[in-house]
C-alpha cells in the first residue's frame, strides 16, 4: 500500500510540474473577457439629441450633420458662439431653407454637437451661453 501511495504521489507532483511548466515561465496567458461595452458614434449621440429639439420645419440629415464640423473648426480657431451664429460672423446658425430653430434650440443644438464632437470646447460654450443667460 504504502508504495501505491507513494507512485500515485510521484505522479501528482509530476502532472501539477508539468502543468506550471511552458515556454512563458509558468505565466499563462490571460483570455481577454468578452467586451460588452457599445460605443455610439458621435453622429448617432449628437443626431438623437437634435431630434428631441424643435424645429420650425424639418431639416435633412446631411443639413444638421454639416454643422457640428464647422463648429468645431471656428471653436478651435477661437471664435466665440456670438461670432459663430452672426451673420456678418461665422454665419453658422442652424437654418436651412425650408426649416429654421428658435435661438434657444440652436443654443441647444450647438451645445449638443459641441458634445459630440468636440466635448474640449463644451465648458467654453456653456459658459458664454451662460454669461448672456440663454443657457
Amino acid at each position: 500500500m504504502r508504495t501505491r501511495t507513494t507512485i500515485t504521489a510521484g505522479a501528482l507532483l509530476l502532472a501539477t510540474l508539468t502543468a506550471c511548466s511552458s515556454s512563458d515561465g509558468g505565466k499563462a496567458a490571460a483570455k481577454p473577457s468578452p467586451s460588452t461595452t457599445v460605443t455610439v458614434s458621435k453622429e448617432t449621440r449628437y443626431l438623437t439629441a437634435a431630434r428631441n429639439i424643435t424645429f420650425n420645419g424639418t431639416p435633412r440629415t446631411d443639413e444638421l450633420e454639416a454643422y457640428p464640423p464647422q463648429w468645431c473648426e471656428a471653436l478651435e480657431a477661437g471664435h466665440s458662439v456670438q461670432w459663430m451664429f452672426d451673420m456678418s460672423g461665422g454665419d453658422l446658425y442652424p437654418i436651412g431653407m425650408d426649416w429654421g430653430t428658435a435661438k434657444p434650440d440652436a443654443n441647444e443644438l450647438l451645445v449638443v454637437g459641441v458634445r459630440a464632437y468636440c466635448p474640449e470646447h463644451l465648458a467654453t460654450v456653456q459658459d458664454e451661453l451662460r454669461a448672456n443667460g440663454e443657457y
